[in-house]
């Protein structure tokens, strides 16, 4: 069955889905039951599956986030959600030192199958710690898997994916696009977790991207085609694992990379996609690898965010230096 959604209403179908099929789904956060969340995620989801499975926590991350590990130990599978990106540091001693840790230390006798739903990225006018972009710190952590979609058909299907991993989860949301419309396919044979999906095929340079950017690169490309330049997009899906194979596979055919993401440049995930690109596929490249990011400064204040994020003319202008190289 397929139905017009946006991304939030989607995951909201997703978690309702999850939560049917199975009794040890739970969820917790700072107002995600009767508010529904700051951005209406889990909107309804406390009338219907009650107070025991849809949980009010206290404002404390690190208790939120310790509290699920202990449940998970015990059979369940909570799903916690950080109210914002810049919320999440509180709890980041217990997602890395031991969340990510527990399967390896145990020598595999112990699963803990949490997912850790964070709000992420800029683009909607907030003030400090409200448009971060963490993942360079988890994608970094052994034992994390770390993923982001891009629109509501994979928001429907992934969060259910990770829901059902047995590995923990941070499952990264890109805020602004919560209220943009996708058509969900409820029945279809979604794309294993960890695969990266090509959104559009091209021949003459590959943009990288994931999460709040995917549309941004889209029309890039669209620009491009314009000027009679034909881009590869690629939405990575997943920050951790990495799906090597798919972009390898495309590098090496169009010969040129750009990775465009909103998080800040040194550090950033765009620089381990760029090492893996030169250790397989330099001699293919025709131009160095190029990458579009945020700068090397904290979150700036709302009414400048917009010099501060990538945008259409910033990964145009990195598109023709690469094909002039």
């Amino acid at each position: 069955m397929s139905t017009t959604m946006t991304m939030a209403k989607a995951l909201n179908a997703g978690l309702r889905r999850a939560l049917e099929a199975d009794p040890k789904v739970l969820l917790a956060g700072e107002d995600i039951g009767k508010l529904g969340g700051v951005f209406r995620i889990t909107e309804g989801l406390l009338a219907d599956f009650g107070p025991d499975r849809v949980v009010d926590s206290p404002l404390a991350e690190s208790g939120i986030v310790g509290t699920a590990i202990g449940l998970a130990l015990r059979g369940y599978r909570p799903v916690v959600e950080i109210q914002f990106d810049g919320f999440v540091w509180p709890a980041f001693d217990q997602i890395t030192s031991q969340l990510s840790r527990l399967r390896f230390r145990s020598m595999g006798r112990l699963s803990v199958p949490v997912v850790v739903r964070i709000p992420c990225g800029g683009g909607i006018g907030a003030i400090e710690h409200h448009s971060e972009s963490p993942e360079a710190y988890f994608a970094h952590t052994p034992g994390l898997t770390v993923v982001s979609p891009s629109n509501p058909l994979d928001a429907y299907w992934m969060i259910q994916q990770a829901i059902a991993s047995d590995d923990p989860v941070i499952f990264l949301e890109p805020k602004r696009r919560y209220h943009e419309k996708g058509v969900v396919d409820t029945e279809l044979e979604p794309l294993p977790l960890h695969q990266a999906r090509v959104v559009k095929t091209g021949e003459d340079a590959t943009l990288l991207t994931y999460g709040p950017l995917v549309r941004t690169c889209l029309e890039a490309a669209a620009v491009a085609q314009d000027e009679g330049r034909d881009l590869e997009v690629i939405d990575l899906r997943s920050l951790s694992p990495l799906d090597d194979a798919a972009i390898i596979e495309s590098v090496q055919r169009t010969g040129r990379a750009i990775v465009v993401h909103e998080a800040s440049r040194s550090g950033g995930l765009g620089a381990e996609v760029a090492a893996r690109i030169q250790e397989r596929c330099f001699y293919h490249l025709e131009s160095p690898v190029l990458r579009v990011t945020g700068y090397d400064i904290p979150y700036p204040p709302a009414k400048v965010e917009a010099k501060f994020l990538p945008d259409l003319d910033r990964v145009l202008d990195a598109v023709d230096r690469a094909m002039a190289a």
